[in-house]
């Protein structure tokens, strides 16, 4: 089994929109099952249409709450507010100490401190984890709380769950699927390496633009550092030939493989609009440019992952 991640130094490079249309040209032969791993901004649901079978709370780091029962303090030389560093406790004349859930950091310095063990310090609740069938396949996605972070934990859950699948089949009783394809997640921090470490291949998205060669040149660093191969598609590569030069000039020079490249058009879009990969939208309306386009990428991207 392959696990290929799709990614880019940075959002709206079209990475959501390869991922959907790889899906639609994989499944085709293979047996494939997929991961979003854009958990702060998941949409790749939105064109798969997933039917929901699982659904997983997921809890990251501790937030501090003050027992107003236990609290001896009453807002004046207080230890907890005293060392708390992020400014999250405070008094209230209605409330007496109260702590500020989005400022809290959930270090646990107050609970270590406080004398009269006064504090709780829960796990705190960030978002849920999804299980669903497809009519791709199986589909592990996730949806952040409002305000949450994400440190790379939940885009660890989520792949680690897909594996499984992968691996065994749903019910843990089929055979091993041929691909694992994930949406990872834009731009070089904390969910990007949660998502390629330990993968066989990334395809990085990019754009021609400054930008985009910019961003590639970073993201391709970050993959090379924990030795994953790179591959690279261009998309809307007929906006700018000079960058799009420019990029694959410097694909060759770093021994960077560029799968293909994918034209500027309006049919991307309303494929989004309803739902659609861009191929099972060719299907019906037209485009076969963009579409032939994603399927060399795809069987460019089988060839060299073999």
């Amino acid at each position: 089994m392959k696990e290929i991640v799709v990614i880019s130094g940075k959002g709206g490079t079209g990475k959501t929109s390869l991922t959907a249309a790889l899906a639609s040209a994989a499944v085709k032969k293979y047996r494939v099952v997929f991961a979003d791993c854009d958990v702060d901004a998941s949409d790749l649901h939105l064109l798969f249409n997933p039917d929901v079978k699982e659904t997983h709370d997921f809890y990251s780091g501790h937030v501090a709450r003050i027992d107003q029962k236990k609290c001896i303090s009453y807002g004046t030389g207080t230890v907890c507010k005293d060392l708390c560093r992020f400014d999250a406790i405070s008094y209230s004349d209605t409330e007496g100490m109260v702590i500020d859930e989005t400022a809290c950091e959930g270090c646990g310095v107050c609970v270590r401190f406080c004398p009269a063990h006064g504090i709780e310090f829960p796990d705190r609740y960030c978002g849920q984890w999804f299980v669903s069938d497809t009519r791709f396949g199986p589909l592990v996605h996730a949806a952040l709380d409002i305000g949450a972070e994400n440190s790379g934990k939940l885009v660890t859950t989520v792949r680690t769950a897909a594996k499984k699948i992968a691996q065994s089949g749903p019910d843990g009783s089929g055979p091993e699927s041929d691909y694992l394809i994930v949406d990872g997640s834009p731009g070089t921090g904390c969910p990007v390496i949660a998502s390629i470490t330990g993968c066989d291949a990334v395809v990085v998205v990019t754009e021609p633009t400054l930008s985009g060669l910019h961003d590639l040149e970073r993201v391709a660093s970050l993959a090379r550092h924990f030795s994953v191969p790179v591959h690279v598609c261009v998309n809307k590569f007929d906006i700018n030939a000079e960058q799009t030069r420019s990029i694959i000039e410097w694909c060759s020079r770093n021994s960077i493989p560029v799968l293909g490249t994918i034209p500027w058009d309006r049919s991307v879009t309303a494929a989004q609009i309803q739902g659609l990969s861009i191929q099972e939208y060719a299907q019906k309306h037209g485009a076969a440019s963009v579409a032939d386009a994603v399927n060399t990428i795809w069987e460019n991207l089988c060839q060299l992952t073999q």
